[in-house]
């Protein structure tokens, strides 16, 4: 399944059934902070030193793991146990995390990290440049199978990482790439201690601000507080993790006080409006979180001619599919999956014209075009939006048979195997990030196998570019090409809903990932 959906930037919270009346969807504060904005009703005052916060997950494979740098790590433990080299602050900017500054030399082939003094892990030991440096190597040993190795082994022989003293790390490149500190904000590379590949999966130890009491794959656990973190002391005393299978029944846990959080959850909207509208529960709204994209396998026809994928983005609405499916909340992709609120975002695009869809379809001798599009119930947002393209498309002729398939199995059986389906991902990937991940020949998360030599040309070339204007450019080249010849359709980024307890203070969240150290309760 895509990997892993990866969190967006901004978010705002709308909260009170007053908010959640006929035009609920409120638009809320945007701009360059990400810093909530909760109903002031519902989250006066600063939370209490100290109290539990619970939260309540979707089930996981029991084969899941605390290793973040595997396919398969438990994502919510993550932020609370380990740190990474460099993260991205509430301003969408990037941020000191265990490296405290970074410099690349004047062709940005080479790069040097200096790395906070005074960090200790959960185990006692002291952060060093060999943690630091044995972390990448973790995650390019083909034998951890990271979804980050595909975008760093490129860039990164192993064998040349060098660790002058304790506290410097230089990371010499194959090919320059002036965007190299963003990758190290991916999930996937939390710093885990050197030497940790076969025990980090079960022990959790890092420089986080909570430390592992227990963890049980797909099941419960438990994290506490480690007063030791070089942050300071987090609010909370621990965090307790459910496993919860059922959307209905982790909504009914959080209005029954049962829970305070609702991770990885984007809440439906009826769902969403009995949640905000309880005493106990408000909406956590955050904007443009998810990318939602309806992907065409390039490989298999009709989406082998570039002149039907033209055409079947040509022919829908992506106004009209934000109006249906999101009921106003969310943003019309107009087929880049760049989100608008990144500074390299380009707003050109083809406009919505089903007559000439009409023509390129003739033209590729594919008139009266009928395809079947598959959805699940795996996200409450496929089905709406499947059935809004169906509707927008009528228009140019072409005749969408929309199919349900399981949810449990369909990113084993569907995804990146039929050749019109819908599928998500979390905003918030560096440019480079995505790019290189989901759309560049060859890698294992293309799921159009979309390959395109001029678009791989020009992402080498903006890697390459130290000039911060020219590199944008070269950047909204690459948002081009995806918009004229790639197999992805993005009809839309859609604001995440997510269900959130009264008791909470604090919820200070960049996208899918919140503040672990300032998140707390009020009268717990």
């Amino acid at each position: 399944m895509p990997d892993i959906h990866h969190p967006g930037r901004r978010s705002v919270l709308a909260a009170g059934a007053a908010a959640l009346g006929g035009s609920w969807l409120l638009s809320g504060c945007t701009g360059a902070a990400s810093t909530p904005v909760l109903s002031a009703a519902a989250m006066k005052g600063a939370p209490d030193r100290g109290g539990t916060l619970r939260i309540a997950r979707p089930p996981a494979s029991d084969a899941e793991t605390l290793d973040p740098a595997s396919s398969l790590s438990a994502y919510e433990y993550l932020g609370a146990l380990y740190n990474r080299l460099v993260r991205v602050a509430a301003s969408g900017d990037l941020a000191p995390d265990l490296a405290e500054s970074w410099e690349p030399d004047a062709k940005a082939r080479t790069w040097t990290f200096r790395l906070r003094k005074g960090v200790t892990f959960h185990n006692g030991h002291a952060f060093t440049s060999a943690d630091a440096a044995y972390t990448l190597r973790h995650i390019l040993d083909k034998a951890t199978a990271s979804p980050q190795a595909a975008v760093l082994a490129p860039l990164i022989d192993p064998d040349t990482l060098r660790t002058p003293d304790a506290h410097t790390l230089v990371v010499p490149l194959k090919t320059p790439n002036a965007e190299f500190p963003s990758l190290l904000t991916h999930y996937n590379c939390y710093v885990v201690p050197d030497g940790s590949a076969k025990s980090v999966g079960r022990t959790g130890i890092g420089t986080g601000p909570f430390k592992l009491a227990s963890f049980t794959p797909a099941g419960p656990g438990r994290v506490t507080a480690y007063a030791d973190h070089w942050a300071g002391r987090p609010v909370l005393d621990a965090i307790d993790f459910y496993s919860v299978a059922d959307m209905s029944a982790r909504s009914n846990a959080l209005l029954a006080g049962q829970v305070h959080l609702l991770s990885q959850t984007n809440l439906d909207f009826a769902t969403a409006r009995v949640v905000a509208a309880s005493d106990r529960a408000t909406i956590a709204r955050v904007k443009n979180a998810q990318w939602y994209v309806l992907p065409m396998l390039t490989t298999e026809k009709p989406f082998t001619d570039v002149r039907v994928r033209q055409a079947m983005k040509l022919a829908y609405d992506p106004e009209h599919v934000v109006k249906v499916a999101l009921q106003g909340a969310g943003t019309p992709g107009w087929d880049n999956p760049v989100p608008p609120s990144d500074p390299v975002h380009i707003s050109a695009h083809p406009k919505h014209d089903p007559d000439k869809a009409r023509y390129l379809l003739k033209q590729a001798g594919h008139e009266g075009l009928a395809v079947d599009l598959y959805t699940s119930s795996y996200d409450p947002l496929f089905t709406p939006m499947a059935l809004a393209y169906q509707d927008s498309a009528k228009r140019a002729g072409i005749r969408i048979k929309v199919k349900t398939a399981s949810a449990d199995s369909y990113y084993t059986q569907i995804w990146m195997k039929k050749p019109l389906m819908a599928t998500y991902w979390f905003t918030g990937r560096p440019v480079d990030q995505l790019f290189t991940q989901i759309f560049r020949s060859g890698s294992s998360y293309n799921e159009t196998a979309w390959s395109d030599k001029e678009f791989d040309a020009v992402l080498d070339r903006a890697r390459a570019e130290t000039d911060d204007t020219k590199r944008a450019e070269l950047y909204g080249e690459a948002q081009t090409l995806v918009i004229e010849r790639g197999g992805a359709m993005t009809p839309m980024f859609a604001d995440r809903l997510v269900g959130i307890s009264r008791k909470v203070r604090g919820y200070a969240e960049h996208g899918f990932e919140f503040d672990y150290l300032g998140i707390g309760l009020k009268g717990a």
